[in-house]
C-alpha cells in the first residue's frame, strides 16, 4: 500500500485560500475514484475535492471551518500499487500554479459553482454549521417510513460512508433534504434524522436562545464588507428620477423584446444600460483605490447584485457600455439566473469596476449601500412609485401631475471621489433616464 497526500486544489492566481465547508468521508472510510471528499468555500467557487484514485481514508489534516492556502495538503489516502502522476480532471487556470509533486493531487474539482461578492456565491443549499445542523434535524419530518434495504437513492450522489449508513438503517434517502452542496444528503443528515425518529417530536416549554455558527460562505461576506466598510471612506448621496418615461418605454417594448431576445423586459437592464454608458463618461466611477494610486479600469464591467438562498452574489456583465439594450438584457438573464442556480463560472464574477444594486424590488425607497471592495462606488436603484409631483405644463406654468418616480442612491470612495463629481455621475443617469421615450430604441 502507498501512501498519497490530496492537496487543496488550485483554481485561479486571484483565489489564495479556502474554508474547509464539509468532509463527507472520514478516517477509515473505503472509497472510489472520484468520490466526492470534501466541500470548500472560497470568496470565487464553491466546489468539492474528488477522490483520484481507489483506496482508504487515513487521515483528515485540517478541520471544518479552517482556512488553508491553494496549494496545501488537506488528507492522507492509502491506494494499492505505486503513485504515479495524477492528470488533473479539471485543468485549472494557464495562470494558476502548477502541481508541483506526483504524490500530490491538486487542480481536481467537482461542480464549480461560483461563491461571494467580489466574489460571492454560492450553491443553493451549502450548510456547513453543524450545531444547527444538530439542533434542527433532517429538513424531513421524522416518521418510522423506511425504504427498503439495498434502497433507492434516487439517484443521489452520495459519499460511500453515507451510502453505507442509510443502507444499515434501512433508510431511503430519498426522504431527506440534504445540507450539502447541490442538496446532497451528507452523514450529518442521516444522523440527524436517526436522532429524531429515536427522540420523537418531543415539544419544549420555552424556546431557549441558539447560537449559530456562521456557514463558510457568511463569513466570506462578512469579511468583505468588514474590510470594504474599515478601508473605505464611504460617503453617500441620493437623487429623485422621474422614470415615467421609462415604465412607458417598457410597457410599449415588452413584446419586441420578448420576442428578440426570449427574456422579459424589465427594468434594471434598462438602467444598467445607461449606467454603463455614464461610467464611460465620468471615469472616476468606474476606478479603484491602489496602494496611493487612482486605477482609471479601461473596460466597463457592471456587476449586479443578486439575492441567492445562501447571500449576496455579484456576478458581472462585461464590456457594458458597448452592448445594446438587447445584448444588455440577455447578458443580464444568463448571469442572474446563473447566481441563482448556483452555475456561474469562474469569469463570470471576476473583473467588475462597477456595481449595480437594486433593493427597490425588495420595496426599499432610500439606503446605502456597502461598496463592493475594491471597486470606487455602487448605484442602488430603489422602487418605483407613483407619486404627486410638480411639473412645468407646455405654456411654462407649473401643475400638480402623477409620476413614476424613482430614488437613486451612490455609495463612493471619498479619497477617489467627491461630492461634485459623484452628483454629476447621477445627474448624467438621471437626465438619460428622464430623456427616455415610449418610441426609444435605446441602443
Amino acid at each position: 500500500m502507498a501512501k498519497l497526500t490530496i492537496d487543496m486544489p488550485h483554481v485561479g492566481e486571484s483565489v489564495t485560500e479556502a474554508v474547509i465547508g464539509k468532509w463527507l468521508v472520514s478516517p477509515g472510510d473505503t472509497i472510489r475514484r472520484y468520490d466526492p471528499l470534501v466541500e470548500v468555500v472560497t470568496d470565487k467557487v464553491n466546489m468539492e475535492v474528488p477522490a483520484p484514485r481507489d483506496g482508504t481514508i487515513v487521515g483528515l489534516l485540517v478541520s471544518e471551518g479552517d482556512t488553508v492556502e491553494m496549494g496545501s495538503a488537506i488528507a492522507e489516502m492509502e491506494v494499492e500499487g505505486e503513485i504515479q502522476e495524477q492528470k488533473p480532471v479539471a485543468e485549472p487556470s494557464t495562470d494558476g500554479p502548477s502541481v508541483q509533486a506526483a504524490s500530490r493531487v491538486g487542480s481536481m474539482i467537482m461542480g464549480a459553482n461560483v461563491g461571494p461578492t467580489g466574489g460571492e456565491f454560492t450553491d443553493t443549499s451549502l450548510r456547513t454549521d453543524s450545531s444547527a445542523v444538530e439542533a434542527s434535524g433532517s429538513k424531513a419530518t421524522p416518521s418510522r417510513r423506511r425504504g427498503r434495504r439495498g434502497r433507492s437513492h434516487s439517484g443521489n450522489r452520495i459519499s460511500p460512508v453515507v451510502r453505507r449508513l442509510a443502507d444499515r438503517h434501512g433508510i431511503d434517502v430519498s426522504q431527506l433534504t440534504g445540507s450539502g452542496t447541490g442538496g446532497r444528503v451528507t452523514k450529518r443528515d442521516v444522523e440527524a434524522y436517526l436522532e429524531a425518529i429515536e427522540a420523537g417530536a418531543t415539544p419544549t416549554a420555552e424556546r431557549a436562545d441558539e447560537v449559530v455558527e456562521p456557514s463558510p460562505i457568511r463569513r466570506i461576506i462578512a469579511e468583505n464588507m468588514s474590510r470594504s466598510f474599515r478601508e473605505i471612506p464611504h460617503a453617500w448621496g441620493a437623487i429623485e428620477v422621474d422614470v415615467s418615461g421609462m415604465v412607458a418605454y417598457r410597457n410599449a417594448n415588452l413584446e419586441r423584446v420578448q420576442q428578440s431576445t426570449g427574456q422579459r423586459l424589465t427594468y434594471l437592464p434598462i438602467v444598467l444600460h445607461h449606467v454603463a454608458r455614464a461610467l464611460s463618461m465620468h471615469r472616476l466611477l468606474n476606478s479603484s483605490w491602489d496602494n496611493g494610486k487612482v486605477v482609471l479600469k479601461g473596460a466597463v464591467n457592471v456587476g449586479v447584485a443578486v439575492a441567492s438562498e445562501q447571500g449576496l452574489v455579484v456576478p458581472v456583465v462585461r464590456g457594458a457600455d458597448g452592448l445594446s439594450l438587447e445584448e444588455t438584457v440577455s447578458e443580464m438573464a444568463r448571469i442572474v439566473e446563473g447566481a441563482r442556480a448556483g452555475k456561474l463560472q469562474l469569469e463570470d464574477v471576476q473583473g467588475g469596476t462597477f456595481t449595480l444594486n437594486n433593493t427597490g424590488a425588495l420595496g426599499s425607497v432610500l439606503g446605502g449601500a456597502i461598496i463592493n471592495y475594491p471597486q470606487a462606488a455602487i448605484l442602488t436603484t430603489e422602487s418605483i412609485a407613483k407619486r404627486p409631483v410638480v411639473v412645468t405644463t407646455s405654456e411654462g406654468g407649473e401643475a400638480i401631475a402623477i409620476r413614476s418616480m424613482m430614488n437613486m442612491c451612490l455609495s463612493f470612495d471619498h479619497r477617489i471621489i467627491d461630492g461634485a463629481e459623484a452628483l454629476a455621475f447621477m445627474n448624467d443617469v438621471k437626465l438619460r433616464l428622464e430623456s427616455m421615450s415610449q418610441g426609444d430604441q435605446s441602443r
